[in-house]
C-alpha cells in the first residue's frame, strides 16, 4: 500500500474510535511506556493532541513525566518552512490552538533540539521495521534530523504495525513504538 492510501485508511480507523476507546487506548499506551528503560533522561519532547483528529491523549504520559520531575518540551509549528520551535512546558505556559487545531505554546523558554533525549512522536501508521507515516508535511523528520543521533524516537499508535511502509532517504525511523497491547523495538 502506498503512503497516501495508508494515511487515508488510518484516518478513517481513528474517526471510528469513540471518546472512551481513545481514553482507554491512550492510558494503555502510557502504561506500556512504563515498561521501557527510558526514564533516566532529562528532556522529553511530547506532542499535544489534535482532538479533532482523534490523536492519542498524551495527558497520561505528561503525568508520568511530571511525576518523575522531568523537563517536558512541546513545540510550535511553522507552516511556512515546516519547522518547529521547542519550548519548555511549565506552570506559566499559555497554550493556544493554531489554525490546524494544534495546541501550541504562545511563548516561553526555548530549548534546542540537541538538548532533547526522548521524543514521543505522533503518527498515523508504522511498520515492523520502524518506518512511520504522519500527515505528510515532514515536521518530525526535519526535527529529528536536528536531534543527537542517540535521541530516542518513540512512536505512539492506537493500532498495530503494518507489514511494510515505503520509506525515503529523508524518513527517520523509530526506535520504539508503543501501542495499547505492546511496545515494538526496532534496533
Amino acid at each position: 500500500m502506498i503512503k497516501s492510501e495508508i494515511r487515508k485508511k488510518y484516518k478513517v480507523l481513528r474517526q471510528e474510535l469513540s471518546e472512551d476507546q481513545i481514553e482507554d487506548k491512550s492510558l494503555a499506551i502510557a502504561n506500556q511506556l512504563l515498561q521501557l528503560n527510558i526514564w533516566q533522561h532529562s528532556f522529553y519532547h511530547i506532542f499535544l493532541p489534535i482532538e479533532e483528529q482523534k490523536e492519542i491523549n498524551t495527558e497520561y504520559i505528561l503525568n508520568i513525566l511530571a511525576g518523575k520531575d522531568k523537563n517536558i518540551v512541546i513545540s510550535k509549528s511553522n507552516f511556512e518552512d515546516y519547522s518547529m520551535i521547542h519550548f519548555l512546558l511549565n506552570d506559566n505556559t499559555i497554550l493556544r490552538k493554531n489554525e490546524y487545531n494544534i495546541p501550541e505554546p504562545v511563548d516561553g523558554i526555548t530549548i534546542t533540539s540537541q538538548l532533547i533525549n526522548v521524543v514521543f512522536i505522533p503518527l498515523l501508521a508504522f511498520d515492523t521495521k520502524g518506518n512511520r507515516i504522519g500527515y505528510g508535511k515532514g515536521f518530525y523528520d526535519r526535527f529529528l534530523s536536528e536531534c543527537k543521533p542517540e535521541t530516542l524516537k518513540i512512536g505512539l499508535s492506537f493500532f498495530e504495525a503494518e507489514e511494510e511502509i515505503e520509506s525515503t532517504i529523508n524518513d527517520i525511523k523509530l526506535d520504539y513504538c508503543s501501542t495499547p497491547n505492546k511496545v515494538f523495538q526496532f534496533f
